[in-house]
């Protein structure tokens, strides 16, 4: 038996239990919400103080479950970036152009008719990979540093750009293309302040709290022990976010029936277009395996955190948009996971045993 085959055995294993079970979790929080959704004094004590035009219980779970997962970004590593020219241009090109240009394209494919839920679309696909793709890539095989470095770059990219990318794809393009705009009158300012409060705020404080802790506990310390307690955290934040979702939208969200598969779809195909896209291009770059796994992972990842954030804060609770960014994780989740199974088995085939990619036809 080969390395790779016994690896992917073991790749299921290697997950904790909140990750190998995370649609199942997310699952349970929309029955749980659609539940308490009959209850209306929980409806009102969700509603009973907002924080700008989203509730204060929403706000607190929007900022808790980006604000670990940013305090585990190494942003130490981005100076990093300017020796390996090649392989971050790579990442830009594939994360900040056919990523959301593919996604726009299949959004507008199949759900040309449903504009709400095509702009959920839309908004996922430029959210950009900042969380679980360090999994993913570590399950693969993949260069933890280099990763860790993307991760880094695409943190610090969405706050500078994913305002003015979502007014873009969803009021400026489909106009160019003789297509409808956006359904609601929302501007890149109503989305820059969605961006603001819910990436910037918890990107400021992962920052900070990542440079107390190195400079406290340590480096070894900090990425080992303290970073994976608290990141496990974020999942409170999802799901009580997804609850309280749920019960104020229970009812639209029975309504929507075969349309979840018309959602579901764009999102699978773009996973596995991204992941094959990155790929090839990566291969025939002459990428090594674990920077190939790398480039691929974090190109067809999305940060769904963000995109329910964002969804939330621009659109409100009970929108479309927001559902739909919701079945993102449903679909990427899994996803992914086979696709780690298909990295493994891809790399007997495209690369030698020292992770060199093999010529075209021909093993070197």
């Amino acid at each position: 038996m080969s390395i790779t085959d016994t690896r992917s055995k073991n790749v299921i294993g290697e997950l904790s239990l909140l990750d190998k079970f995370l649609p199942v979790w997310i699952i349970i929080a929309m029955l749980i919400g659609f539940l308490l959704g009959y209850i209306d004094e929980v409806k009102d004590a969700f509603n009973a103080v907002q924080f700008g035009t989203v509730s204060l219980p929403i706000a607190i779970g929007l900022l808790w479950m980006m604000y670990p997962v940013l305090a585990k970004v190494k942003y130490e590593e981005l100076r990093r970036f300017l020796n390996e020219g090649k392989l971050f241009g790579t990442s830009l090109f594939l994360n900040w152009i056919i990523g959301p240009l593919l996604m726009f394209g299949l959004a507008w494919f199949f759900l040309p008719n449903e504009p709400a839920f095509r702009e959920g679309i839309i908004i996922i696909g430029l959210a950009r990979c900042i969380a679980m793709v360090l999994i993913w890539n570590m399950l693969a095989g993949g260069d933890n540093e280099d990763c860790a470095v993307l991760v880094a770059l695409n943190s610090v990219f969405q706050v500078l750009t994913y305002s003015f990318y979502s007014y873009f794809f969803l009021s400026v393009l489909p106009g160019w293309m003789g297509m409808e705009k956006s359904s609601v009158d929302v501007t890149m300012v109503d989305i820059a302040i969605s961006v603001f409060v819910f990436l910037g705020i918890p990107l400021l404080a992962g920052i900070i709290t990542r440079i107390i802790g190195l400079r406290t506990i340590g480096k070894e310390k900090y990425d080992n022990e303290f970073a994976p307690r608290l990141g496990s955290t974020a999942l409170i934040g999802l799901l009580f976010t997804i609850v309280v979702m749920f019960s104020m939208q229970g009812d639209n969200i029975i309504d929507l029936k075969w349309k979840l598969v018309q959602i579901a779809a764009p999102l699978l195909i773009y996973f596995l277009l991204m992941f094959g896209i990155a790929f090839v291009l990566s291969w025939m770059l002459h990428f090594t395996y674990s920077k190939t796994v790398t480039l691929s992972f974090t190109a067809a990842s999305n940060n769904f955190e963000l995109a329910i954030a964002v969804a939330i804060g621009t659109f409100g609770i009970e929108s479309q948009q927001a559902v739909t960014t919701v079945i993102g994780p449903l679909v990427e989740v899994p996803v992914l996971v086979a696709l780690v199974y298909v990295s493994l088995w891809l790399k007997d085939y495209f690369f030698t045993e020292d992770g060199t990619p093999k010529k075209i036809g021909r093993a070197e």
